[in-house]
């Protein structure tokens, strides 16, 4: 079934269209203090549809996501009481949980994991403002994780150019699928854990 092929032909163009780096900008913002859709699905086409933009691109995207964490941070560090139900009720409050241990245990580095990792950065941009993380850290912690996730996107994404681009039209379907098991099979696994 070709469900992915169609969005992908669609990224493309939207990678294109004169406005993307302030779409792209605006989404880095926005996933790092609230929005669920990680820029790396904008970044990762735009890369590839303008090679020679990559590296720009990857400091957009990095400098637009830390001022998001900024603002995560502040909701955090101004605004818990007020979010807190809503965390308790989302799908987010184990995460959060997590990520209150890992600044227990590790402090800095659990805000550079998270930067660099898939693990939700939100989550641990509000916990740390929640925890009066020491700011010039946390900042210095992103730069460096958010840094080295997009830039490594944007590099592999730059360097496999239209070789990369042919391949993933190819495979964009069975990728996509293998992606859906892979999610459904860790959230059963997950669950099954937890019981």
């Amino acid at each position: 079934m070709r469900l992915f092929s169609p969005l992908y032909r669609r990224a493309m163009a939207w990678s294109r269209h004169r406005h993307a780096p302030w779409y792209l900008g605006a989404l880095s913002v926005a996933e790092s203090s609230f929005f669920p859709v990680p820029p790396d699905v904008m970044l990762a086409p735009m890369s590839l549809a303008n090679p020679s933009r990559a590296w720009r691109l990857a400091l957009l995207t990095t400098l637009a996501s830390v001022a998001g964490g900024l603002i995560g941070y502040a909701i955090g560090f101004f605004g818990f009481d007020a979010i807190e139900g809503l965390l308790r009720e989302s799908r987010y409050w184990v995460s959060y949980q997590a990520a209150v241990g890992w600044f227990d245990e590790w402090g800095f580095w659990a805000i550079f994991i998270a930067g660099f990792s898939p693990i939700p950065y939100k989550v641990f941009t509000i916990a740390a403002g929640a925890l009066s993380m020491a700011l010039l850290p946390f900042i210095l912690a992103s730069l460096i994780g958010r840094g080295t996730r997009f830039f490594l996107v944007a590099g592999l994404m730059a360097w496999g150019g239209e070789r990369m681009e042919t391949l993933l039209h190819r495979y964009v379907d069975r990728l996509g699928w293998a992606s859906v098991a892979l999610t459904v099979g860790g959230a059963l696994i997950y669950q099954a854990a937890r019981n």
